[in-house]
């Protein structure tokens, strides 16, 4: 006898009397449909939940209007627009509310007969899914190795020559037992100097130890560097401080400065004795500690503003690692906008290639205030929202970076004397046309790339075309004058 199931399945089912909403609202995952002009029909419990937003007041409004995205960066418009499905895309997006979502969509057309009527999009939230599946999504960050550090010399990024120095300094001082001190403005990489020390030193299978002394009470900074004893004070515990825990290892102590000057002096005498005992403790305990410090200025402006004990600075400085800044290694900005992009692609599953010359063009003249750490975070930001482009463009980046100085507090490439002119009548393609002295242009942009490409004509000619010797003569890197004359429309053969 034949079970009704199978009569069931033969016989044909109105698709049109099933109840698929109900299924759609009681989905895990977020669901969206949209018509073909971005107006939301359809927008689950789920999806709500995951936006934080209230169902009633998103049905009916556009996506560009409840997303702080455009027709080009919504992968749902990019799918009605282009007519085709996008599977598992990781993508950031923002609310009008503000609410960050890092989720992976799949979107799918939505056709009557072949045309195209709207697209139903399924999201999933990334952060949950992680969590129920850690080890299929690897983690963006480095992994942290087992004495608590995450990176080593082979980490840094660039061949600017201060930068390269400074490395071989602190790769010298890695084996000695001698203070090191490190000084960079903030957001050079100081954190990753002190790993890379510790790493390159026998003493990398101890546990590495550190702390930001800007960001400790100072009340409590003392306590958790020399460790207390129960009874010490209101509260106390029996707890070892950092000096008892890095013994035979290495300590950072980074931000010095936001140390007070008493406990500078009593850091001082705990160095000198290489001796710590405990706060109400009369016990000292020997050490053997090398110690990594930190300042944000140079050593000398913190000693004549009271910052820095001096006493103290013959004592961690015997070592010194000056770390340039940003703006002082610009010719490595192309590597390190590389090095982040695919770590970012990673983190965002986007596609991004490279930024492109204008902004390469805005990055080498920036003062860069920040530093590396600004240059990330500014990446970042222009990933949330870069969509389907493989080119990070200006209007990727929010309204604040508008107000960057284009061209910088450096002077322009330097002008080199133009060489001899050709033979009368005869015209040299690689020699820059003259141009009319008309007073400077109104527009100081426009003036500057007059210049810049003058500039580079005349280097690469001097040069005969080599693009490297052009770029050492130019002061900047091969790299960056690749970006400069693709934004020039500059070929180097022109001048062979």
């Amino acid at each position: 006898m034949e079970h009704p199931i199978h009569r069931s399945l033969r016989q044909p089912t109105d698709i049109g009397n099933i109840d698929f909403v109900s299924v759609l609202d009681s989905f895990d995952d977020g669901v969206i449909i949209a018509d073909c002009q971005g107006k939301i029909l359809y927008y689950n419990h789920a999806q709500a939940v995951i936006d934080d937003l209230d169902r009633t007041r998103v049905i009916g409004r556009k996506v560009t209007d409840i997303y702080q995205l455009s027709g080009e960066t919504s992968l749902i418009m990019h799918c009605i627009r282009t007519r085709s499905a996008i599977r598992h895309r990781t993508f950031f997006y923002k609310t009008v509310n503000g609410k960050i979502a890092h989720t992976i969509h799949s979107v799918f057309p939505l056709l009557e007969g072949e045309q195209i009527v709207g697209a139903i999009c399924f999201v999933r939230d990334y952060k949950l899914l992680k969590e129920q599946t850690p080890h299929s999504l690897s983690s963006e960050e480095k992994p942290q190795k087992l004495n608590g550090t995450r990176y080593t010399f082979a980490d840094m990024i660039g061949d600017n020559p201060e930068m390269v120095r400074s490395i071989s300094t602190a790769k010298g001082a890695a084996e000695s037992k001698s203070p090191v001190l490190l000084i960079g403005e903030t957001g050079t990489g100081k954190e990753l100097f002190a790993q890379s020390i510790h790493n390159h030193s026998s003493r990398k299978d101890k546990k590495y130890v550190a702390i930001n002394c800007a960001a400790i009470p100072n009340d409590l900074l003392e306590g958790l560097l020399f460790g207390t004893v129960k009874g010490a004070f209101t509260g106390a515990i029996d707890r070892p401080g950092l000096f008892e825990r890095a013994n035979g290892s290495t300590l950072f102590l980074d931000e010095l400065l936001a140390m007070p000057l008493p406990l500078q002096a009593k850091l001082l005498r705990v160095l000198q004795e290489k001796k710590v005992s405990r706060l109400g403790a009369e016990k000292e305990i020997e050490f053997d500690i090398k110690i990594i410090s930190s300042v944000s200025k140079p050593p000398r402006d913190a000693i004549r503003d009271g910052e820095l004990r001096t006493d103290l600075f013959y004592r961690l400085g015997v070592v010194m690692v000056k770390i340039p800044s940003l703006r002082q290694r610009k010719d490595d900005i192309p590597s390190l906008v590389s090095h982040f992009l695919r770590r970012l692609n990673g983190n965002f599953g986007t596609q991004v290639q490279d930024v492109s010359p204008e902004v390469m063009e805005l990055f080498s003249g920036y003062s860069w205030p920040g530093n590396i750490r600004e240059l990330e975070h500014l990446l970042e930001g222009a990933m949330n929202i870069v969509g389907l482009s493989e080119t990070i463009e200006l209007r990727h980046f929010s309204a604040a970076f508008e107000t960057l100085n284009v061209l910088g507090d450096e002077p322009l490439p330097p002008v080199f004397p133009a060489p001899s002119p050709p033979s009368i009548g005869q015209h040299d393609p690689g020699t820059p046309e003259p141009q009319p002295s008309s007073g400077f242009s109104s527009n100081l942009q426009a003036e500057h790339n007059i210049l810049e490409k003058t500039a580079l004509q005349r280097a690469l000619h001097e040069t005969g075309g080599n693009v490297s010797r052009a770029a050492s003569l130019l002061g900047i890197s091969r790299q960056l004058l690749n970006y400069k004359m693709k934004k020039h429309g500059l070929d180097r053969k022109v001048f062979e």
